[in-house]
């Protein structure tokens, strides 16, 4: 079969031809086991033809990832009109899991995903993360990730990766949120903090931004509707996207792609986190929505309250004909309009989804923002860009999370043996 260009790092000696076999099966296994994820059940004979690899190195694959615990083999059915029906291999991948975690400006959220996507372990606590600082809550983080563990090692399972989401923007590389003005966080070592916290383990821990990774919480679901490019705009305190070309997530040059939240709409405006005026998120953000609707006294305005049911008040306001909580939704569809038409302009996604706050009061608003994106696009009819709220809402980070912790079993499916 044809596989595209691999980049293997310098080693020490020249690869033997043991090596390279190994190299091939690896990558055999990956592309097996994606082809399961992404397209569902199919019978051996299928996996060989869509893979152009032979009928018995399909069977070998097969087998050593139902030794890794990764597929199973089950019903049979028939495939086409004549022959034995072949029994169908499946996803399997129940004793392992990923871990996402994520921490706003108002909750922490820990989630385990099996390989097949199903919800493991999930717990969400309330917290005002801007005022505890971070150390105080790295130590809430690992308290709770302990608690994960222990329910998974309770079940039989076990995790292979933790992914650490942060509204802000972050340095994989040293594993630092290295500005995430939401939180009051600059130059905090979550990867280092976490792993003196959690003691002697095997998990893997990464940290990436809370907006790519719901980015890739919303492309697994809109894929199934033949949708492989897409902008995921996350709304809380702060704006930021997730984007998706090609079925890939987009992290530009240093990995900072997707900090929307700063776009400047105009000159003036309210004074942003980061020193500038007129930025994204102080037109959309949470905090520009709260401003509008409400005095600073008001109880949508305290943090202690879980902020659905503060959402939830406005939402009963809007209903009962409130004129300042319709005109700060108003406002904030009118700059949701205009941000997402840039976006539509420069990147010409096939869909827009609101996630966080949006996705629990953006049906209000959401005729607005729709026209206001078709009519102000270059392109005819919006470029073709469709705008909807997240079904996944304020789970979609954590969940995005411990679907890119579990793709380094993707990429090497001999890593669930460890």
């Amino acid at each position: 079969m044809k596989q595209g260009p691999q980049v293997i790092g310098a080693l020490s000696r020249a690869p033997s031809a043991a090596d390279g076999r190994g190299v091939v099966r690896r990558a055999n296994l990956a592309v097996l086991l994606r082809l399961l994820r992404d397209a569902g059940p199919r019978s051996r004979a299928r996996i060989a033809e869509e893979t152009g690899l032979p009928k018995p190195t399909v069977t070998s694959l097969v087998a050593e990832l139902a030794g890794l615990g990764l597929v199973r083999e089950g019903v049979a059915r028939r495939e086409g009109s004549v022959g034995r029906p072949g029994a169908l291999v499946h996803l399997d991948g129940r004793d392992i899991a990923g871990v996402g975690v994520e921490v706003s400006t108002s909750y922490l959220h820990v989630i385990a995903l099996g390989l097949d996507g199903e919800t493991a372990f999930e717990s969400r606590t309330a917290l005002a993360a801007g005022r505890a600082g971070a150390g105080a809550v790295l130590d809430l983080v690992a308290a709770a990730v302990r608690d994960c563990l222990a329910a998974l090692d309770a079940a039989g399972s076990r995790a292979v990766g933790l992914t650490f989401a942060a509204p802000g923007v972050v340095d994989a590389s040293r594993g630092m949120v290295s500005y995430a003005p939401a939180l009051g966080w600059r130059d905090v070592p979550v990867v280092g903090g976490l792993r003196d916290r959690l003691g002697a383990t095997a998990l893997a821990v990464t940290v990436e931004n809370d907006a790519k990774a719901g980015a890739v919480a919303e492309y697994l679901r809109a894929r199934k509707a033949d949708v492989h490019d897409l902008v995921c705009v996350t709304g809380e305190r702060g704006i930021g996207a997730g984007i998706i070309s090609g079925g890939r997530l987009l992290r530009g040059f240093a990995g900072y792609a997707g900090e929307v939240g700063h776009m400047p709409l105009g000159a003036g405006g309210r004074v942003c986190v980061c020193g500038r005026r007129g930025c994204w998120e102080t037109v959309v953000g949470l905090g520009a929505l709260l401003s509008d609707a409400a005095d600073g006294t008001d109880a949508v305005h305290d943090d202690t309250v879980p902020l659905e049911e503060r959402l939830g008040e406005l939402r009963r306001r809007a209903a009962a004909g409130d004129p300042r909580t319709a005109e700060a939704l108003r406002r904030v569809a009118d700059g949701l309009g205009v941000g997402i038409a840039l976006l539509a302009d420069v990147l010409n996604p096939a869909a827009v989804v609101l996630g966080g706050y949006f996705s629990h009061i953006g049906d209000l608003m959401l005729d607005d923002v729709r026209t206001a994106v078709r009519d102000r696009v270059m392109a005819p009819d919006g470029g073709g860009c469709r705008v909807s709220l997240s079904t996944l809402g304020f789970t979609a980070a954590a969940r995005g999370g411990a679907h890119l912790a579990l793709d380094a079993v993707y990429r090497d499916p001999r890593l669930a043996a460890s």
